[in-house]
C-alpha cells in the first residue's frame, strides 16, 4: 500500500534540517503549499491515462503551478513575463505541465476566492489559451509592450524599482560610512553560512571569477543559505553578495543552488537524454523554452556536485493573484489566459529538440478538442487526492511525525 506520509518523508532525507524545518511548517499552511512542496508525490498519484500515454511528447517544466510564473530580467537587460522554474524539467507527454496548474487552480480556489465552478471556468480558460497557443504554431512571448491587465500592471511596477532599494531589502549598509553591504540573515529569505560554507563558496567564485571577461565582478563580499521556493527547501543554496559595478548600490545578488534529479523521470518511459550534470538539464531546457533566458543563468560545479547560477534582480516577481467578485474574475482569466498560452509557446520554442515531438505535432494536438474535457476531469481528480493528502500530513504534522 503506498503510504504518502513515509514517502514526503523519504523524499527530503538529507536536507539542511534548519531549512526543512521551514519546509514543513510551510507545507502544513494550505492544500495549494503542500502541492507546491510535493511535486514528487503527486507524479506518484498522476493517473496512467491514455491521455498522459498518447499525447506528444515536449520538453515540459514539471512542476507547472499558479506560483511558477513571473517576471524577470533577460539576458538582453528586457523584463519578460514566463514560467520561471524549470527544477524538475523533462521529456514527457505535453499535457503532465497543464494538468497539474489545472490542479493548482483547483486546491488554491480558497485562497483564490472563487468557488468550485469559476475555479474549472478558470481552468477552461487556461486550456483555451494553452490549446490555441499550441494551434497557432508560433512561440511568441510576454514583454511589457505586449502584456495585459495584471500582468501589465505587474511589468509596469517593475520600473519603479531601483537596485539600491531592492540591495536594501536583501542586505544592510555597515559602516564606515556606510559603503559595504552585508547581506541581511533575517530568518525569512537568508540564515548564516558557516565559515565552512562561506569558504567553499568563496573558493567557487574566484575559480569561477577568473573563466569571465570582468573578474572583479564577481569578488565576494558576503555569503547566506538562502530561503526561498517550497519545493526546494533545504537543498543547498546560497546567496551571494558580489561586488558588481561597485559598492554599495552597484552590488549584486547570486542565487547558487543545487540541481538535484526530476521527481518526473522514475515516472516517465521517455528516453531522456544524457546530460553532463542535473544542472546542465536544467539550465538546457530553461534556455530552449524562454524566448530570453535569464540573467546569469549558467550550469556550475562546486565539489562534487551540480549547480545552477543566476543573478537576483529587483525585476523579479509574481503576479498577486486574488478574486472575490467579478472584475477581479475577469482579470484572474486574463491572467491564466496568459499562462496557457506561455505553456504552450514554451513547448513550441522547444519542439524538435532531443526526442519531443515537431511542432506540427503540437499544432495538431492543439486543433484537437477532444482532450480538453478529459484532462480538465482529470484535474478534478487530482485536485481531490492532493487535498486528502494534505488533510493526512497535517494531521501528522501535528501529531510530529515530521519532527527533526
Amino acid at each position: 500500500m503506498f503510504d504518502a506520509l513515509t514517502c514526503i518523508r523519504d523524499y527530503n532525507a538529507g536536507r539542511d534540517p534548519e531549512r526543512l524545518v521551514l519546509k514543513y511548517r510551510n507545507m502544513r499552511a494550505s492544500p495549494f503549499v503542500f502541492l507546491r512542496g510535493t511535486c514528487h508525490l503527486f507524479y506518484d498519484r498522476l493517473p496512467n491515462e491514455r491521455i498522459f500515454r498518447h499525447a506528444p511528447a515536449a520538453w515540459v517544466c514539471g512542476d507547472l503551478h499558479l506560483e511558477n510564473f513571473g517576471s524577470y530580467k533577460g539576458d538582453n537587460r528586457l523584463a519578460y513575463f514566463d514560467l520561471n522554474d524549470f527544477d524538475e524539467a523533462a521529456l514527457a507527454p505535453c499535457t503532465w505541465d497543464p494538468v497539474r496548474l489545472l490542479t493548482s487552480i483547483l486546491v488554491a480556489a480558497a485562497s483564490l476566492k472563487v468557488n468550485r465552478a469559476e475555479a474549472l471556468a478558470l481552468g477552461q480558460v487556461f486550456l483555451e489559451g494553452y490549446a490555441n497557443g499550441l494551434a497557432q504554431g508560433k512561440a511568441r512571448w510576454i514583454e511589457r509592450d505586449t502584456a495585459e491587465g495584471l500582468v501589465r500592471e505587474l511589468l509596469d511596477s517593475l520600473r519603479n524599482r531601483p537596485r539600491s532599494a531592492f540591495l536594501d531589502s536583501r542586505s544592510t549598509l555597515k559602516t564606515p560610512k556606510g559603503r559595504k553591504r552585508v547581506l541581511r540573515v533575517d530568518g525569512r529569505k537568508a540564515l548564516p553560512a558557516s565559515a565552512k560554507q562561506r569558504a567553499k563558496v568563496e573558493a567557487f567564485m574566484a575559480a569561477f571569477a577568473k573563466t569571465q571577461p570582468n573578474p572583479e565582478f564577481y569578488k565576494v563580499i558576503d555569503v547566506a543559505r538562502r530561503i526561498a521556493g517550497t519545493g526546494s527547501l533545504g537543498v543547498d543554496r546560497y546567496a551571494i553578495l558580489v561586488a558588481g559595478k561597485g559598492s554599495p548600490d552597484g552590488n549584486y545578488i547570486l542565487d547558487l543552488k543545487e540541481a538535484l534529479p526530476s521527481s518526473l523521470v522514475p515516472h516517465l518511459h521517455l528516453k531522456q537524454p544524457r546530460w553532463k550534470s542535473e544542472a546542465e538539464r536544467v539550465v538546457a531546457v530553461q534556455r530552449r523554452s524562454q524566448a530570453v533566458s535569464m540573467a546569469f543563468l549558467q550550469p556550475v560545479t562546486m565539489g562534487k556536485k551540480a549547480y545552477i547560477l543566476r543573478g537576483l534582480l529587483p525585476s523579479e516577481d509574481r503576479v498577486a493573484l486574488d478574486g472575490g467578485n467579478g472584475r477581479k474574475l475577469r482579470r484572474l482569466e486574463s491572467v491564466l489566459r496568459t499562462m496557457g498560452e506561455l505553456a504552450a509557446w514554451d513547448q513550441l520554442r522547444s519542439s524538435g529538440r532531443d526526442g519531443s515531438a515537431s511542432a506540427d505535432e503540437l499544432i495538431d494536438f492543439g486543433h484537437d478538442p477532444r482532450w480538453r474535457p478529459t484532462l480538465l476531469s482529470l484535474a478534478e481528480g487530482c485536485a481531490e487526492q492532493v487535498k486528502d493528502d494534505w488533510k493526512a500530513y497535517a494531521t501528522a504534522y501535528d501529531d510530529g511525525f515530521y519532527t527533526l
